[in-house]
């Protein structure tokens, strides 16, 4: 008779509280060429299993204690690639309905012959066969569902990546400003203990920041002056815009989406869209709020050069609890001390302005 199974997995474990049938089907599997396993109760039973898995189990049904309803249950829950075969003591169709339903993948009724214990053994390895099978393809299947999903992923984001990048050629002046936004950003976050799946939408966030920007005029983006209070109340739409944008594209980035939308709001509750106020703006907006203005200030725009490091600093402190988050403005200079990214050089800030407007 063949079993399908073969070397180390040719073990059995008896589970009966009768001696002598332990004996008759120790005998019998012996004969089949299986390494057989004893216990006389359920809660024995466990415990081998647990010291020692099988393949197969056969186990009477009717047993004081723990009866073998719950000894399959168990079995099934802990050991699920253990084929199970019930015995019972009487001709049952319900019986042995419930047993299948449980998991058991065959079952034999008391007294039974020699052909009938190698035909339901093979029948029920023949099962476990099968469906280990099923289970291989089907783990198969995920893993290559889950690679092309993860292909599509990087490649939406680096399309959104793309658009933030077409943004910044369209304003000539922030070339590179949503990169080091995200640098500075994951620099506050690390120096916060962000957790890493929150530091990932972090930084996709801060990198498409200003995306809402795309519905802004090209001529107020580039204007070489400052903007009039009708242009900035035109320009500060860029958040929602942003978030209307993306919204249904994130829909599974849901601290991504807060920073486009809040990254303006103000730690006072003086800021726009929605006014929010210290700890009711998300953390991952607050952090790239102080990342972004650091960024501009740091820059050169066509009417002024950009700030010295130290001097942003100073700024950043003093609008530290009104404008900024006082613990994102401590961390961010904890993350300058530990010199965790590059620093602006402001002189060459300046020369590349210099030339700009030249």
């Amino acid at each position: 008779m063949h079993y399908a199974l073969t070397g180390e997995l040719r073990r059995c474990l008896i589970v009966d509280d009768e001696p002598s049938m332990r004996g008759i089907l120790r005998r019998l599997m012996t004969a089949e060429g299986f390494e057989c396993l004893e216990a006389s109760s359920g809660s024995e039973a466990l415990e081998r299993l647990a010291a020692e898995p099988v393949p197969l189990m056969l186990s009477d049904f009717h047993m004081p204690g723990m009866d073998g309803a719950e000894l399959l249950r168990q079995v099934r829950e802990r050991w699920p690639h253990t084929a199970v075969v019930m015995i019972t003591a009487i001709s049952d169709v319900n019986l042995a309905v419930r047993c299948l339903d449980s998991g058991a993948l065959d079952y034999l009724t008391k007294p039974f012959s020699i052909e009938e214990v190698r035909a339901r053994v093979a029948q029920a390895l023949e099962k476990r066969r099968l469906l280990l099978e099923n289970q291989a393809y089907r783990d198969h299947l995920e893993e290559r569902v889950s690679l092309q999903a993860r292909k599509y992923e990087e490649l939406f984001l680096a399309s959104l990546q793309s658009l933030a990048d077409a943004l910044e050629v369209k304003d000539a002046y922030t070339w590179g400003h949503s990169t080091r936004v995200s640098r500075y950003a994951v620099a506050i976050a690390r120096e916060l203990g962000v957790p890493s799946p929150r530091l990932e939408q972090l930084e996709l966030g801060s990198r498409l920041h200003d995306i809402g920007k795309i519905g802004v005029r090209e001529g107020i983006l580039n204007k070489e002056g400052p903007l009039t209070d009708e242009e900035y109340l035109h320009v500060m739409e860029h958040p929602v815009i942003g978030w209307r944008l993306l919204s249904p594209l994130l829909q599974e980035m849901p601290h991504a989406l807060a920073v486009v939308r809040s990254h303006h709001e103000r730690f006072d509750g003086c800021g726009s869209p929605d006014a929010l106020r210290a700890g009711d703006i998300p953390l991952e907006a607050r952090i790239t709020a102080v990342a972004d203005s650091f960024d501009a200030m740091t820059s050169g725009r066509p009417y002024r050069d950009g700030m010295p490091v130290d001097e942003a600093i100073a700024e950043l402190r003093q609008c530290s609890g009104t404008q900024f988050d006082p613990q994102c403005v401590a961390a961010f200079e904890q993350a300058i001390a530990r010199q965790t990214f590059p620093l602006p050089d402001w002189s060459v800030r300046r020369q590349t302005r210099l030339q700009i407007v030249a």
